[in-house]
């Protein structure tokens, strides 16, 4: 149990750290910070969870008020962050529709005076739209594909930072799997669990490890060709 209050005071630190960096300037912080934020409140919900679920299994009722006491604690704090974050987040979208506004309304055309017909300069013989027209207040047909690169861009990104934070949480629980395999192998071998029992566990934990690491190949390879193809 004190294992997960320090996996979950680790995880609370960083969020801290990570929360602060996105409110010292959250209109320029990256989606990559945003998508490591997500995935900590995730991942610490998470570790709070299963720490209230062995607290409730103590015996001892010392031990048992003091886990409880950790766990409000824990709790409060990461509805605060989440709060903060949600504030964070709606300032930086906020920051980023003023200033596409801004960007919008800089690149509109001004005409000081309105023709007689404002349509006689763009239409030819034949009523079609000339090659030299432009329509007053609409958006070059350039930045278009530019905006839309970009937006691309970013979600691209997002996307393959909260898979770096899922991998990385994948990790995470694998170690915190790999402590709980060696306490049980310890336990089986007091009960006296033979040793055909215990390599065949093995044996099958390495199976596991290669379809993990294989899926992970095959996620990398598919963000490469997406990224490829798009570009």
């Amino acid at each position: 149990m004190n294992s997960l209050f320090n996996h979950a005071l680790k995880q609370s630190q960083s969020l801290k750290k990570d929360l602060d960096s996105f409110s010292a300037s959250p209109s320029t912080a990256s989606l990559a910070l945003q998508g490591q934020i997500s995935a900590t409140l995730a991942t610490l919900q998470r570790t709070i969870d299963e720490y209230d679920a062995m607290a409730r299994r103590e015996l001892v009722p010392a031990k048992q008020d003091k886990a409880f006491a950790r766990i409000r604690n824990f709790r409060t704090e990461a509805a605060e962050a989440r709060t903060q974050f949600d504030k964070l987040k709606k300032e930086r979208e906020e920051a980023q529709n003023n200033s596409n506004r801004a960007e919008l309304l800089g690149r509109r055309p001004h005409h000081s005076a309105t023709p007689d017909n404002p349509y006689a300069s763009g239409l030819t013989r034949n009523g079609s739209i000339g090659a030299g027209s432009q329509i007053s207040g609409s958006i070059p047909v350039a930045a278009i594909p530019r905006e839309f690169i970009s937006r691309t861009g970013d979600q691209l990104d997002e996307f393959i930072e909260r898979g770096r934070a899922v991998l990385g949480d994948l990790v995470e629980q694998r170690n915190v799997l790999k402590s709980t395999q060696r306490k049980l192998y310890s336990a089986a071998n007091t009960l006296g669990i033979s040793n055909d029992t215990i390599k065949y566990i093995e044996r099958r934990a390495r199976q596991d490890k290669a379809v993990f690491w294989a899926g992970v190949v095959i996620c990398v390879l598919s963000f490469y060709f997406i990224l490829r193809w798009l570009r």
